[in-house]
């Protein structure tokens, strides 16, 4: 009978880490490679392939005649920023905390816009120039992809 591989216990705690942020974050698979070594853990196959589209967000009611930008749409705008990683968006220090930034907020570059959460580091997501806010387009703990649009500043 073959023995199984050895597996450390901070081998499973690290595998259990992984596999509830793929949980959390509705991932199917994450790899990570660390002193040369590679833990990937992944789930079954999903039917579903496209991730589920962002949900707008709105201080006030939009003007008669404007409709909310769709999620390609805000992908294309010129003041968009994008999320520079995989992880969890918060939009405040802490939880009950004031937010970063609200739609209206005039922001100057290198302002905190929101801190996404990734293998259990808060990375603040700074403003890449100044200008108000106009939409945010994900909420408080909601799991964001690499490259999916989180605010628009104008």
């Amino acid at each position: 009978m073959a023995k199984p591989p050895k597996t450390t216990l901070v081998d499973r705690e690290l595998i259990q880490e992984l596999s509830k942020l793929l949980d959390e974050t509705g991932l199917t698979e994450i790899e990570i490679e660390q002193d040369g070594q590679r833990i990937r853990v992944a789930r079954g196959s999903v039917a579903v392939a496209a991730a589920p589209a962002p949900v707008v967000r709105a201080a006030a009611p939009q003007p008669v005649g404007e409709s909310a930008a769709a999620p390609m749409d805000a992908a294309k705008h010129p003041g968009v920023v994008k999320s520079p990683m995989v992880g969890t968006a918060y939009m405040a220090p802490e939880p009950g905390a004031r937010p970063f930034i609200e739609v209206g907020t005039k922001v100057k570059a290198g302002d905190t816009l929101l801190i996404i959460e990734a293998m259990k580091t808060m990375n603040q997501i700074p403003a890449p120039r100044g200008g108000t806010v106009t939409q945010i387009l994900c909420e408080d703990g909601q799991p964001v992809e690499f490259g999916e649009p989180l605010v628009i500043i104008e």
